[in-house]
């Protein structure tokens, strides 16, 4: 019924958002890569850098938030009952609302140091799920009871899945903290704040 086409209008766009994330995180390493080689496109970075870390806290509180809503939808309104992975990836993305919507009220860039690892186990758990669904021979029966973790609940796009939107999430997150280091951070902490604000 209406459940079900609202339920795949939101995949859709939340598979949409993630390729779009891919496309950032790519053109961002395929710069990062290229400014290690020209000082041209070091120059260019650098000021790209700078733009982006203007808003770099907010865009991933944005993230986060996506992140959590999402979440939250797909299991508590259209019923796609997470599997012990799904909450370990939880436990790691949702307290990064809070920390981050805390930097940014503070406007205190350093918050990222509490944030990154944080996302960075996520990563790894989402990636690790992510890979499983496609190989579910390598599990390592991390989940024994409930719904297993080689479940696929949607594919849309052909490959975008929970743990692929999870992982984006996560991913786009770290991006996005780390945009605002750079040069200028070692001149002094004020910089950096205003660079985050």
């Amino acid at each position: 019924g209406s459940n079900a086409m609202s339920a795949s209008t939101v995949q859709l766009l939340y598979a949409i958002g993630a390729v779009a994330g891919l496309l950032f995180l790519i053109w961002l390493a395929v710069l990062a890569i290229a400014a290690r080689v020209s000082d041209d496109v070091a120059d260019s970075f650098w000021r790209i850098r700078e733009r982006f870390g203007r808003v770099a806290m907010a865009g991933a509180f944005t993230v986060a938030l996506l992140a959590t809503t999402g979440s939250l939808y797909f299991s508590e309104i259209v019923g796609y009952e997470p599997c012990r992975l799904c909450w370990y990836q939880r436990i790691a993305m949702y307290p990064l609302v809070v920390i981050l919507a805390m930097g940014l009220w503070r406007r205190d860039v350093n918050v990222r140091w509490y944030a990154i690892p944080v996302a960075l186990i996520g990563a790894v758990v989402s990636g690790y799920h992510y890979t499983l669904e496609w190989f579910p021979s390598i599990d390592i029966s991390a989940c024994k009871v409930g719904i297993p973790c080689t479940a696929v609940w949607f594919r849309e796009l052909g490959f975008v899945s929970l743990p692929f939107l999870a992982l984006m999430s996560f991913l786009l997150i770290i991006a996005l903290l780390l945009i605002p280091l750079g040069r200028h951070d070692d001149e002094s902490d004020e910089g950096a704040e205003a660079a985050a604000a």
